[in-house]
């Protein structure tokens, strides 16, 4: 009941656009239990007719762990109506206290079943690699978040921008991609694909072994978000955002 009515008291916060203080300051939460919350919702969701397209995983950098005191990233969902494409319009009245990552997409061909994934398995089951952009997302007040508290929040998720360049996660050292971020077309951030556990596709192996632990897989065709190639940037409405991955394309959203 107690992790219920945390749950309850998140899908409000994201319903009415009003942030909530932290549960994980209230009360002692493990993560167990703060993946207990966010399935309770992910649960809510589905049944009232959103669709599961993939997941995300998030502190991915060892930047991000040791900030929040962890040692290994977390995950979260993708709902069919949180993709957007390229070019794209994203309303900020739908969000809370919006901040953009870019980051490189998978998208799988096969299923990964952990546990003992590794990295070239994740290659191997990826149908292409795009760019994109992670819209990230808080209904917990100003961002004062504990490790507890961004998963049972979906891991902050809230949009995924994906770019239009579809590429063989083998035509490249992913690992070696160079990445750079424009907000209103003036360069903000850069970064390399080895920002993410030393290269993208650890993440989605890491992703496969730890769903291994919860009975679930990664399906085919999911969409995999591996975490982000530098800091998150925050954004408000009239902001434009491009993050260019050389050959692996540009991607583009307008806040509105």
């Amino acid at each position: 009941m107690r992790l219920k009515k945390i749950a309850d008291r998140l899908l409000s916060a994201e319903q009415t656009r009003k942030a909530i203080d932290p549960p994980a300051a209230e009360m002692q939460l493990s993560a167990a239990d703060a993946y207990r919350i966010q399935m309770i919702n992910v649960e809510h969701a589905i049944a009232a007719g959103r669709r599961v397209v993939g997941r995300k995983v998030g502190l991915t950098s060892l930047a991000m762990q040791k900030m929040i005191g962890v040692n290994e990233p977390d995950f979260g969902h993708l709902f069919d109506d949180m993709i957007l494409a390229s070019d794209e319009k994203c309303e900020v009245n739908s969000l809370l206290i919006p901040r953009v990552e870019p980051e490189i997409a998978f998208v799988l061909s096969r299923e990964l079943r952990g546990p003992g994934i590794t990295r070239d398995d994740a290659i191997a089951a990826t149908a292409y690699v795009t760019p994109a952009i992670e819209i990230i997302d808080t209904r917990i007040r100003d961002w004062k978040i504990a490790l507890a508290d961004t998963i049972a929040d979906n891991a902050s998720s809230a949009r995924v921008v994906l770019g239009k360049l579809k590429t063989l996660a083998t035509a490249h050292d992913l690992a070696s991609i160079a990445m750079t971020l424009e907000k209103n077309g003036s360069k903000v951030e850069q970064g390399v694909g080895a920002a993410v556990m030393g290269h993208p596709a650890e993440p989605v192996a890491w992703l496969a072994n730890k769903l291994a632990e919860f009975g679930q897989t990664v399906a085919a065709g999911s969409i995999v978000m591996p975490g982000a190639l530098c800091r998150a940037i925050d954004v408000a409405a009239g902001d434009s955002i491009t993050a260019r991955f050389g050959p692996l394309g540009t991607v583009s959203v307008r806040f509105v």
